[in-house]
């Protein structure tokens, strides 16, 4: 639950840094719309000052959000101990077969069947 408020958060910051990136002014003009007149409600530098300062403060908290996520995937892996109870409780209902012949668990391994000697290899009665 932690870590999905944590993630959504993390996702609205992200969202907003982009924004704020994509209205500051670049080099050569770009989407910044951070400039404008004199008459308007910021100056040119008031604006690129309020968008620097959010860009700082967003990628502060996108930065702790995301070390914030590792620590708490980190610590969520738990070790558990393979449950064996099944290989315990196993029971063959009817004997398998492998190949014609039948396999019973924990048996001995049976000699193999004698193979027939091809004919060309029979050696001859003197």
């Amino acid at each position: 639950m932690l870590n999905t408020i944590i993630l959504v958060i993390h996702a609205l910051i992200a969202i907003a840094l982009c924004g704020v990136i994509l209205l500051q002014r670049s080099e050569g003009g770009g989407l910044g719309i951070g400039g404008g007149n004199a008459g308007g409600m910021m100056t040119a530098r008031g604006a690129a000052d309020l968008l620097t300062r959010s860009t700082t403060i967003l990628g502060a908290l996108f930065i702790s959000t995301s070390i914030l996520l590792a620590v708490l995937a980190a610590t969520g892996k738990r070790s558990h101990a393979i449950d064996t109870t099944l290989a315990k409780r196993a029971v063959t209902s009817a004997p398998a077969t492998v190949g014609g012949v039948q396999v019973v668990p924990n048996a001995a391994p049976a000699a193999a069947p004698p193979r027939p000697v091809p004919a060309d290899q029979v050696p001859l009665a003197n």
